[in-house]
C-alpha cells in the first residue's frame, strides 16, 4: 500500500521551498516587470511615421495602376 502521508508530507514541502523562492524573487525585482523603461525620440517617431505615409502611398499607386 503507497504511504500518502509521506507523499502529502513531501510535497508540502516541495510547495513551502518553491513559494521562498517565488518571494525572494519578487523582491528581488521590487514589483517591476522591467528595470529600465525605453522611448522612442520625437525625430525617430517622425522617421518612423515619414516610411509609413511613404508604403501606403506606394500602395494607393498600385491600387490605381
Amino acid at each position: 500500500m503507497v504511504d500518502l502521508s509521506g507523499i502529502i508530507k513531501q510535497l508540502v514541502t516541495e510547495r513551502d521551498r518553491l513559494n521562498t523562492a517565488i518571494a525572494a524573487l519578487e523582491s528581488a525585482n521590487n514589483g517591476k516587470g522591467h528595470s529600465t523603461k525605453r522611448g522612442i525620440s520625437a525625430a525617430g517617431r517622425a522617421r518612423i511615421a515619414a516610411a509609413q505615409r511613404k508604403r501606403w502611398a506606394k500602395v494607393r499607386r498600385a491600387k490605381k495602376a
